[in-house]
């Protein structure tokens, strides 16, 4: 019989994803959770030296991210983003079809450059600004906004650093970037593929024929951007300069793998990345870095800590045991079995439970297993497919999905749960499914030999 202090972490668990995913008039998801945290605390079921271990859990994953957030930010300060809608219209060269390419394309890179959330937050503003002013109807625009959508969370997989709730379960499992991104990198991309493949088939007969090849508005940089004057007299220099900032941007972006490999701080690197780019600002724009304490999300440290405390308590009051009778037979079998079930398993819990507290309770068990460092890592692997692409079935299943949706509506972009499941429940089956068999061939050909040493 459950003991008082579990009911109430139970409960405070419940209650808290109620309220993150109902978000009543615009509740930031950061208070339910900070509440429900508090109340697991009280309740006994977290103690303080506890604290001091999710402290440790969280940190360098919340600041990389952070730091990430912070360049995205300078990037739109530069007015960066509008440049890439001005692109995408004049590259596509009044093709429909070129156009969904392009964007799914401008999706993945944004989240492999910056992170899922903030993908969903900077490119969805854009391309609704987009395609409402080439004049689309609405059942014209939801091919490029709801497959956008699907791929710039879906691309969290690939890489860790893309995805908060990744990097802290690569800190749970000690497990290191560039390790990640070998063995998960190539299956997460080919599943990617085949997601925009079936989002092709499902939507061509939906897609304009013709487009715009230029949109009015688009060609406005922002207010700070305005500053600059003679440095973008003129559209060369303007993508000339827009060049040198993503080049910086990619080379931050590697150097974080780099510095994984030699066992650098990650957040250390992120950090400097952002501290230059700001200087840069500061340089051309003349703004000083203090608009980043107005500009930046600082309740996602909040979100993290509080939600991985929440977990950490369901870990302390027994629910990691009952998963590990549960989960081993799915695990022990064949390292096909482990892969498949394993990401089957994580995508039903991100859709019921949503997937930040889903990857976090898988991850927790996988360390309490005592597996063989192969299976560890298969099954690892997997539950990041469930997590990042299994969880795109239901809009509740993510977070950034949820962001996604609102500011749709605040774009007068109406797109309903059913208009999404229609979408979603026939391509996100098969892509989960074609890249957990892939993930199992790719890490048993080229590390299996290696992790059983």
């Amino acid at each position: 019989m459950l003991q008082p202090m579990a009911w109430i972490t139970i409960l405070a668990f419940l209650g808290t994803l109620v309220f993150i995913l109902w978000r009543p008039k615009g509740l930031n998801e950061a208070i339910p959770a900070a509440i429900g945290a508090l109340i697991v605390f009280l309740s006994g079921s977290v103690s303080f030296s506890d604290l001091g271990v999710i402290t440790e859990t969280i940190s360098g994953a919340a600041i990389t991210i952070m730091a990430t957030i912070v360049m995205a930010i300078v990037l739109e300060s530069f007015g960066f983003f509008n440049w890439v809608a001005d692109k995408l219209a004049e590259i596509s060269k009044g093709s429909g079809v070129r156009l969904f390419w392009y964007v799914n394309l401008l999706c993945f890179l944004m989240t492999l450059f910056f992170n899922n959330d903030g993908s969903i937050l900077i490119t969805t503003p854009i391309l609704v600004m987009l395609l409402n002013n080439m004049g689309l109807k609405n059942h014209q625009k939801i091919p490029y906004l709801l497959s956008g959508g699907l791929i710039a969370t879906a691309s969290s997989a690939p890489i860790g650093v893309s995805n908060i709730v990744n990097l802290i379960a690569l800190k749970i499992v000690h497990m290191t970037l560039w390790l990640h991104t070998a063995m998960m990198f190539v299956p997460a991309t080919l599943g990617l593929l085949l997601l925009v493949g079936l989002l092709f088939v499902y939507f061509r007969k939906i897609l304009p024929k013709t487009i715009p090849t230029s949109v009015s508005g688009l060609h406005n940089l922002s207010d700070h951007a305005k500053k600059l004057g003679p440095k973008f007299a003129s559209e060369k220099k303007r993508t000339r300069f827009m060049l040198y900032v993503l080049l910086f941007v990619f080379a931050v972006r590697v150097s974080l793998f780099v510095a994984s490999f030699f066992a650098i701080p990650v957040s250390l690197v992120a950090v400097l990345g952002s501290l230059v780019l700001l200087g840069w600002r500061w340089a051309y724009l003349k703004v000083s870095p203090g608009d980043m304490l107005k500009k930046t999300p600082w309740y996602i440290l909040i979100f993290a800590f509080c939600m991985y405390t929440i977990i950490y308590g369901l870990n302390n009051i027994g629910l990691t045991d009952w998963l590990i009778g549960f989960m081993r037979p799915l695990v022990s079998g064949s390292l096909l079995h482990a892969s498949v079930l394993m990401g089957t398993l994580l995508t039903l819990l991100s859709n019921l439970f949503n997937n930040h507290p889903a990857l976090m309770v898988g991850t927790l068990t996988l360390t309490h297993m005592n597996l063989d460092l192969l299976s560890l890592k298969i099954a690892y692997l997997a539950n990041i497919v469930g997590s990042d692409m299994g969880s795109l079935l239901l809009p509740m299943g993510t977070l950034a999905t949820l962001m996604w949706m609102h500011i749709l509506r605040r774009g007068k972009v109406m797109i309903t749960w059913w208009q999404y499941m229609k979408v979603t429940f026939v391509v996100i089956p098969p892509t989960v499914l074609f890249t957990l068999v892939i993930l199992y061939y790719w890490v048993s050909y080229f590390f299996g030999g290696v992790l059983q040493r």
